[in-house]
């Protein structure tokens, strides 16, 4: 529980000051780039989330990094999840400040399961029908899951659209049944 408590206070406080500075869409897109660099370098990673290393040692490693290509007020906030001790804390940190972003505009991001990969068209189509129904705007990331059989299934906001080829069949079959 703790640790979301702390993903939440973080990325609730990088996202209000990201507003008062009319930066969120900068940060979130640099927080995100960041993000990716420490998934893709294990080796960075445990040195940041080490108890061993030095707090100094750590903020120099990333400013060596990251210094003249993220804003300054996102290495800051890297330095003091340093600090702090929590920058094993920074990914749910930065999830928490997207979904906020997200929320203050208005938009919700779903997944869109389908057998083979969707074209842009087809998933803007699914995004607009989609947003229809659920009555805001969404977005929609487009996954294969080859036990569809055909069809599609969305999940957004907690809800599945279950218009899959298999959960036709299986409603069918408990018809017959």
């Amino acid at each position: 529980m703790a640790e979301l408590t702390i993903g939440m206070t973080y990325g609730n406080a990088l996202f209000q000051a990201a507003c008062e500075l009319n930066k969120k869409e900068l940060i979130l897109e640099e927080a995100t780039q960041v993000l990716e660099i420490i998934n893709q370098e294990p080796d960075l990673c445990a040195f940041i989330n080490t108890p061993v290393i030095s707090i100094g040692e750590k903020k120099d490693v990333l400013k060596s990094i990251f210094e003249s290509r993220i804003s300054e007020e996102l290495l800051n906030f890297l330095f003091v999840m340093v600090d702090k001790g929590r920058t094993r804390h920074f990914a749910r940190a930065i999830k928490v400040y997207k979904d906020l972003q997200n929320e203050q505009e208005g938009v919700s991001y779903g997944k869109i399961f389908s057998v083979k990969s969707l074209s842009s068209e087809r998933l803007e189509k699914f995004e607009a029908e989609t947003g229809k129904l659920l009555q805001q705007k969404v977005k929609l990331e487009n996954e294969t899951d080859t036990s569809l059989i055909g069809g599609v299934k969305i999940l957004i906001d907690g809800k599945v659209i279950d218009a899959s080829l298999r959960r036709r069949l299986e409603d069918l079959n408990n018809t017959i049944i």
